[in-house]
């Protein structure tokens, strides 16, 4: 190898991990997902997962909600990476079912009901949720999809670092591993 191809060479490598960084780098940043162009889930569907995430983990006095948490990004990174394409389609469909069963309920979309009846209403479809899981034939699909929703909703919140640090009593850099350790009355538990 000659001078000009060893210095064409490194050339080639020296821009290339340049250029290879920034799509790199663009690829981590978190811009809020248009129309099913990064995910599975619409911008509009993730809001209303939100809201749905609210409802299951409202904001309290000690601890934001779920919203605060973002999990209905967490929840479209989820189907995008890990649910297979027919658990994706129960997903998607059960978001239309539960806005069509405020609908019918409420005469109002899920997102324009008031505190009250956002929380009645998951509460009837947790309880249709149980039944199917008792209930389900060996064809019909292994989850609900309120199953799902409320399972991404808690592990979205409880591994953000707003539900792990904030919700929970959290140590950034604990001491020994202590296997039994007891809660005080009133005390969080672990993150």
């Amino acid at each position: 190898m000659n001078r000009r191809e060893a210095i064409s060479a490194v050339g080639f490598l020296v821009g290339g991990s340049v250029i290879g960084a920034e799509a790199f780098l663009s690829g981590c940043s978190s811009k809020p997902s248009s129309p099913s162009v990064n995910g599975v889930l619409t911008s509009d569907q993730i809001a209303f997962l939100d809201e749905v995430g609210e409802t299951i983990l409202p904001t309290t006095a000690s601890s934001p909600g779920a919203k605060e948490a973002k999990v209905g990004e967490f929840m479209d990174i989820m189907l995008k990476d890990c649910y297979s394409p027919a658990d994706q389609k129960i997903f998607l469909e059960g978001v239309t079912t539960l806005d069509n069963a405020s609908k019918a309920k409420y005469d109002n979309g899920f997102v324009k009901l008031k505190a009250e009846e956002r929380h009645a209403l998951l509460l009837s479809i947790d309880g249709e949720a149980s039944k199917y899981k008792d209930t389900r034939k060996p064809e019909d699909p292994e989850t609900h999809y309120y199953s799902m929703m409320k399972q991404l909703t808690l592990l979205g919140y409880f591994t953000s670092e707003v539900g792990a640090t904030k919700a929970l009593s959290h140590v950034a850099v604990p001491g020994r591993y202590e296997a039994c350790v007891p809660l005080k009355p009133g005390q969080k538990a672990w993150s």
